[in-house]
């Protein structure tokens, strides 16, 4: 979504809690765009594939897609921007996949003016892979590791398989991840 030149844009540090090694990354978002929109955003950046459901905590609110099962009260993200939700707050949760419970904390580290609109999200920075989808939360990404370290062990080939040959639990693109984040509209 374009915004308008000296429109807000927001600095973000996103990082997903209990896992190691950390997995976070440093964002830079236009203020203007609705939650649903910074979840898409999410995705891109940690590496998730939005297959699950998600819903973000902001001063004790809770946003998300309002579905059927979602808790009453939940509040539509398709109507609030990230500005309008954040207000004064400098920190709130966004999680994803309620089974595996990834939780995240995110901090807003500055929020500028650009004198000319910001028409995507930017990657500033970033470190580590994210895990791979349905893989038991963090103790699971845990036990997967360990597995993944000792081609000895039984279910190694189970593991191996599961991520592909290629998996690195160290690696981050931040040229790929910028690449997609300009697709995100």
């Amino acid at each position: 979504m374009a915004t308008t030149p000296g429109q807000s844009a927001f600095r973000l540090r996103i990082r997903l809690e209990e896992v190691d090694p950390p997995v976070w990354r440093r964002l830079l978002v236009p203020g203007g765009i609705r939650l649903a929109k910074l979840h898409d955003i999410f995705q891109v950046a940690m590496g998730w594939t939005n297959s699950h459901l998600h819903a973000f905590t902001i001063n004790g609110e809770r946003y998300g897609m309002v579905l059927d099962e979602q808790p009453e009260g939940e509040i539509d993200e398709q109507g609030v921007t990230v500005r309008q939700a954040l207000r004064d707050r400098r920190r709130f949760r966004y999680e994803y996949d309620f089974g595996d419970c990834w939780t995240h904390e995110v901090v807003v580290e500055e929020i500028t003016r650009m004198s000319t609109g910001l028409r995507f999200a930017v990657c500033l920075d970033g470190e580590n892979a994210c895990p791979p989808e349905d893989c038991g939360g963090a103790g699971g990404y845990k036990w997967m590791l360990d597995v993944l370290a000792d081609p000895s062990h039984g279910a190694f080939d189970q593991y191996r398989k599961l991520v592909g040959p290629d998996f690195n639990a160290a690696a981050f693109d931040l040229a790929a991840t910028n690449a997609v984040l300009q697709r995100v509209r």
